[in-house]
């Protein structure tokens, strides 16, 4: 990483340091990620195009206009797949019978994520990602269907434990698509996995890190630039 000069950050609200104002119960930014300090350690500038609720979709458009305005970029750091795999929790409270698609459906989540990886490289960037950081099923229940008809959504649903597979979905694609497209990956998801109370470490919605949560993101940032910079400086 020491020839590294810029990093660019797209993805969603986990990067964007996005968490619950627990006066107000809303969301606001409040980034513990200590970007400074890899900043610091590695030698890089990093700017931090994380946009709240952006899907693959929207990280296409936020790819173009970037390449479009020529910004200077020698690595772009990805982070995209929670928006992607949500429901519309109100519509399926409201028709429970019915066929409902997450928000961008896995194939497409895919070959749209592949698409930018291939475009990033195209010009000459060196595209990372990053595994999801695992939701905390009861409490996303909780907090986005709390208000809803929580028996209709569970007829559809059939268990609580199903949002949590289902997330895990569309991280285990991800490291699927880092393998077939040789790109290097950022084990978010392991590092919370490896601290073994993920519930210590999510905001009340059961998905957006806290605090603590983006401490973790840090040293997994960190543990993974240094093997990075290992195996660069090993060739």
């Amino acid at each position: 990483m020491a020839s590294v000069k810029q990093v660019t950050i797209l993805g969603d609200s986990v990067l964007k340091g996005i968490q619950i104002d627990l006066s107000t119960q809303r969301y606001r930014t409040n980034n513990r990620i200590d970007i400074p300090a890899l900043e610091k350690e590695f030698g890089v500038s990093v700017r931090n195009d994380a946009h709240f609720g952006a899907t693959v979709r929207k990280g296409e458009q936020l790819l173009e206009r970037m390449l479009e305005r020529g910004a200077p970029c020698d690595i772009l750091v990805m982070d995209f797949g929670g928006n992607d795999c949500d429901y519309r929790w109100r519509e399926i409270a409201e028709n429970p019978t019915g066929r409902h698609l997450p928000n961008v459906p896995l194939a497409e989540f895919v070959e749209r994520y592949r698409r930018m990886l291939r475009r990033a490289r195209s010009r000459g960037i060196e595209p990372i990602v990053t595994t999801l950081p695992p939701l905390h099923a009861e409490k996303f229940f909780k907090w986005w269907c709390g208000e809803l008809d929580r028996d209709a959504v569970l007829r559809w649903l059939g268990d609580v434990q199903n949002i949590y597979s289902w997330q895990e979905r569309y991280s285990r694609a991800v490291e699927r698509l880092a393998r077939e497209e040789d790109v290097p990956l950022v084990d978010v998801r392991g590092a919370f996995l490896d601290h073994g109370h993920i519930e210590t470490l999510l905001c009340a919605d059961g998905t957006h890190p806290n605090s603590e949560g983006q401490q973790v993101i840090t040293q997994a940032f960190r543990e993974f630039g240094l093997s990075w910079r290992a195996a660069k400086r090993a060739v």
